[in-house]
């Protein structure tokens, strides 16, 4: 298990359903009837973990993924939809309690163990990682797992285990052959005899019977609705009306307001409180010492506040009193030093000789790459609202793992998990800062100074870039030697830390030499996934390097990936359609340039090209080209979406994004000193999709990794001006 990392699990989840629940097995035995006992309510039928259907022939999909925006509810009812062949109209989503039987094994398990398994045998392994999953509080959306594993194994799966059922009910019931019966939006036939039903009147009896671990799917060519662009998600109307409840919305019976102040030092604790100020303003209630900062409860958010700017805290000293982003980047520098110097490098990845071939060249080719700590900086600032009474504690808001945020809440304050319940609603942006259970706890904290009373906190957007958990600032070198060809013959790269996933610095160029090693060197900032983790930060670094080979080569960037990927067929596509959507070779005005870059990350493969205006002297992102194969994409208008979204979140954080450190605290605090890209400054966006076949990729994390390089390739195409540090410093 030391190989389960938080973040490597940061995805997916069971999904649960009253009504109908369809019996797919987990582990040897029928779990239907246990899920049954407190997810089914009123006349629903349960007809598995997975689905319900009510007495109106309703379907109500039990999903146990957050909403943060990227659409994955919509996109896992909809697997299960077409596999049940249920009428859309008819579909709702519910999502999953945080209950231990709803932990995300399906996740676990294809992070350790795709494939599949016969039989028994199958069954077994399902128990055993839903085991591990409840064991360690797993029910995570990131990582772009949701429709990749929920969906392929669990939803889709659940989705035609439910149909057979249905249908066997309904050849029993008529006496006719199960290969007589049709399917159709919600409806069983039996032309022959003219007879038609809804799936709700054979519910029950479908729902006493386990269904088949292994039902037959459909094929592309049978679906309805999954890869239809026509299909809408179900969670815009209410985002689009106000109707929608995201974690700020929450109001209770009785609530009061808090906010809180945080040790401006990471570490540092609270020495003494001078609150006498702020407890005689109006409204305020009580302020209370969180240990690593102060609280403030107060009839209005407004008042809590301003209260809280009255209060004067002193903190203990620190040993990261003086630290700076300055000492901290000279640490990395001087660490990597010292593993090259000492023979200290952890060794990531080795093919050939790097080394040797590195050291015989007569010339050798170098660059020093840096990216700095990086916020999440999500549109709804961090809130949660919390009731402590009578020994429970319950708890409302957004977060990417309800079951794991439950799981520390009982931890830290000693109770039964039992007595502790998550409301998840609506996440207003994740990018995995939700994931982290820093501001739960503080809200339970703070609701426990009040017992009996609501407490809403919200905090502050100074509060919420300058107490993140960062991106880390990364330095990366690498060495090349090239051939009589200008093909790279060798390839050595040594970084600063490991994270996840494993695989984010490794290339798909063929070079026969490559020596991949890294050095780890902590610091006192706290480390948190961000939008695509280690891949944002490692396809800026190569695909730099590689856009520089090519230029020392003296071979144009499109053609020299290209060579460079013979051996990589679906890439290779990729990169060509990019190249063919942007029309690489049309000329560009005086002062233009454009850039590309290729990622695989999540099982996807994105390559995108960046078309950026320099004749000013200042710069503007023109255009952005996108081709993304993930597979299949199951709902085309969202995955599109999110090679959007990824891509102006990778602009923003190339352009903009820096947090800076001086005397041991960050210096940024709002979206004037941590600017992200605004609508007059976006470029023009497209996006094509290439439904590969292969299997199956995420689409919330890869469209950001590829976006920074293809950038500043561009500056490089139409200035000379080799940008190796982020963010770019040109107006």
């Amino acid at each position: 298990m030391s190989k389960l990392t938080r973040r490597a699990f940061l995805t997916a989840g069971l999904i649960i359903g009253g009504g109908l629940i369809v019996g797919v097995a987990i582990r040897p035995g029928h779990r239907t009837p246990k899920l049954a006992k407190f997810m089914q309510h009123d006349d629903e039928v349960l007809v598995n973990a997975w689905v319900k259907l009510l007495p109106d022939n309703s379907v109500t999909v039990i999903v146990s993924h957050a909403e943060m925006g990227q659409g994955a509810q919509s996109a896992l009812a909809m697997m299960l939809a077409d596999e049940m062949d249920v009428d859309w109209d008819s579909v709702t989503i519910e999502e999953a309690p945080a209950h231990d039987e709803y932990a995300n094994f399906h996740m676990a398990r294809e992070f350790l163990l795709p494939g599949k398994m016969p039989g028994i045998v199958n069954q077994t392994i399902n128990g055993v990682f839903l085991t591990i999953s409840k064991t360690i509080a797993l029910q995570v959306t990131g990582g772009s797992f949701s429709i990749r594993s929920t969906g392929e194994r669990g939803m889709r799966v659940a989705g035609a285990a439910a149909r057979e059922l249905l249908m066997q009910a309904a050849a029993q019931e008529w006496q006719v052959a199960v290969t007589e019966i049709r399917a159709d939006k919600s409806y069983l036939y039996h032309d022959a005899t003219a007879r038609n039903a809804p799936y709700i009147k054979f519910a029950k009896t479908a729902a006493e019977q386990q269904g088949s671990e292994f039902p037959t799917l459909k094929i592309p060519q049978q679906f309805n609705l999954m890869g239809n662009e026509d299909i809408q998600r179900l969670d815009i109307p209410e985002k689009v009306d106000g109707t929608a409840k995201f974690g700020i919305d929450v109001v209770l019976p009785g609530m009061r307001y808090a906010t809180v102040k945080t040790s401006p030092v990471f570490g540092s604790k609270v020495e003494i409180i001078d609150a006498s100020s702020a407890e005689k303003m109006k409204g305020v209630i009580k302020v209370v010492n969180l240990g690593d900062g102060v609280g403030v409860i107060a009839d209005s958010y407004w008042q809590a506040k301003k209260a809280i700017a009255a209060v004067t805290v002193t903190y203990s000293a620190s040993e990261w009193d003086n630290t700076s982003t300055d000492s901290i980047m000279a640490q990395f520098r001087t660490d990597m030093d010292k593993a090259v110097a000492n023979g200290d490098e952890e060794e990531d990845f080795s093919e050939g000789d790097a080394r040797n071939v590195i050291e015989l060249a007569a010339s050798v080719i170098t660059a020093e790459y840096s990216v700095p700590y990086l916020a999440h900086i999500t549109m709804e600032p961090m809130n949660s609202t919390a009731l402590v009474k009578d020994g429970k504690i319950e708890v409302w808001g957004g977060t990417q793992n309800p079951l794991g945020i439950r799981a520390a809440i009982a931890e830290e304050f000693d109770i039964d998990a039992d007595n502790v319940v998550i409301n998840n609603v609506y996440l207003g942006g994740g990018f995995g800062r939700r994931a982290m259970k820093d501001y739960p706890i503080q809200a339970v904290k703070l609701a426990s100074a009040l017992p009996g009373v609501p407490v809403k906190m919200i905090w502050s957007r100074e509060e919420d870039v300058q107490h993140d958990f960062y991106r880390p600032a990364i330095v990366s070198r690498f060495k090349a030697v090239l051939g009589n060809s200008g093909l790279p013959t060798a390839w050595e790269n040594q970084y600063v830390d490991k994270h996840e996933p494993k695989e984010a610095p490794y290339i798909p160029y063929q070079v026969d030499n490559q020596f991949v090693h890294f050095i780890e060197s902590p610091t006192h900032i706290p480390f948190g996934p961000w939008r695509s983790v280690d891949h944002s930060q490692h396809a800026f670094f190569t695909e730099s390097f590689i856009d520089e080979l090519a230029h020392a080569a003296d071979q144009d960037a499109f053609q020299y990936r290209r060579t460079l990927l013979q051996s990589e067929p679906r890439y290779l596509k990729v990169l060509d359609a990019v190249a063919k959507m942007s029309d690489w070779e049309r000329p560009l005005p005086l002062g233009w340039g454009r850039g590309i870059a290729i990622h695989g990350s999540f099982n996807s493969i994105v390559a995108e090209v960046v078309e950026v205006d320099m004749s000013s002297g200042s710069l503007r992102v023109d255009k952005v080209f996108c081709v993304a194969d993930a597979g299949f994409a199951y709902c085309p208008n969202a995955f599109r979406a999110q090679m959007e979204s990824g891509i102006i979140f990778g602009l923003s954080a190339a352009m903009h994004g820096e947090i800076t450190i001086k005397n041991g605290a960050v210096m940024q605090s709002n979206l004037h000193d941590y600017k992200v890209i605004r609508m007059n400054t976006a470029p023009d966006i497209y996006v094509e999709i290439i439904n590969s076949g292969e299997k199956t990729g995420g689409a919330g994390e890869p469209g950001t990794p590829p976006i920074a390089p293809a950038l500043t390739n561009a500056i490089f195409a139409a200035t000379g001006n080799r940008i190796r540090d982020l963010p770019i410093k040109i107006a």
